[in-house]
């Protein structure tokens, strides 16, 4: 297993507690400066080769969800809430993020009714930035994974360059990808067909936190699955991925 690797104390661990000096907001007059100096230091470096040799069944992952007021960003749709929770391995544990986002616009009737996240509740929710920061936080320098992750890493990396002009530097798995390779006979891609399919109970869909933690229960059943295809590490993920 990888050794963690040292934030150096001082400054580093300042920005984590966020208990830099108001200097350091004072540079740009913003109260936020502080959660974007910290979302900025954990865009960085996380792509590093040693994670490769780190086998599936010992690898630190964080399973994330998003809900957005719609699908494209260009268009001006925005994230309305993060979920995350945190595996070690196969074994989902108990550390959970879950936080709403104020969205700058009206969020349509049929969100609303898909999600559950009213006018109001995002009137009232944290701004985006204050989100953002506590979901890097929880995060971390994990591995990331999402069922269906292109829309998720999409709004997440224009989240990150509207606070921070950076980008999302994390390597993030695919379990629609990975269960779509192992069993591509099945056709199917939904999250509800694959939890359908390996027996996991489907709980609250498109809650953020719910949808999250069944996907890390996909996540865990794909792990043998993988490990029967001899793919044990995180480098032969990407290699089982890539062949045709």
């Amino acid at each position: 297993m990888r050794e963690p690797v040292k934030k150096g104390g001082g400054f580093w661990d300042a920005l984590k507690t966020r208990t830099v000096p108001a200097s350091l907001a004072s540079m740009t007059g913003d109260p936020s400066a502080q959660q974007i100096a910290f979302i900025r230091s954990l865009t960085k470096g996380q792509r590093r080769p040693e994670t490769l040799h780190i086998p599936l069944a010992e690898l630190k992952t964080a399973v994330f969800d998003l809900e957005t007021s719609g699908f494209h960003t260009r268009y001006g749709d925005e994230i309305i809430s993060f979920g995350a929770v945190k595996m070690e391995g196969g074994q989902i544990t108990n550390e959970t993020y879950y936080a709403l986002s104020k969205c700058s616009g009206q969020i349509p009737e049929s969100v609303i009714e898909l999600t559950g996240i009213t006018q109001e509740m995002s009137d009232q929710a944290p701004p985006l930035v204050e989100s953002l920061h506590g979901f890097m936080t929880f995060i971390d320098d994990r591995v990331l994974i999402a069922h269906g992750s292109a829309h998720d890493k999409s709004f997440l990396d224009h989240a990150l360059w509207r606070t921070t002009k950076t980008h999302l530097g994390h390597r993030v798995l695919d379990t629609m990808m990975i269960a779509g390779k192992l069993e591509p006979h099945r056709g199917i891609t939904s999250l509800d067909d694959w939890l359908d399919v390996h027996g996991i109970e489907i709980t609250m869909r498109h809650h953020a936190l719910h949808d999250s933690r069944m996907t890390a229960a996909l996540w865990a059943a794909l792990i043998p699955r993988l490990r029967q295809n001899k793919v044990s590490t995180l480098g032969d993920l990407y290699v089982f991925l890539s062949q045709a």
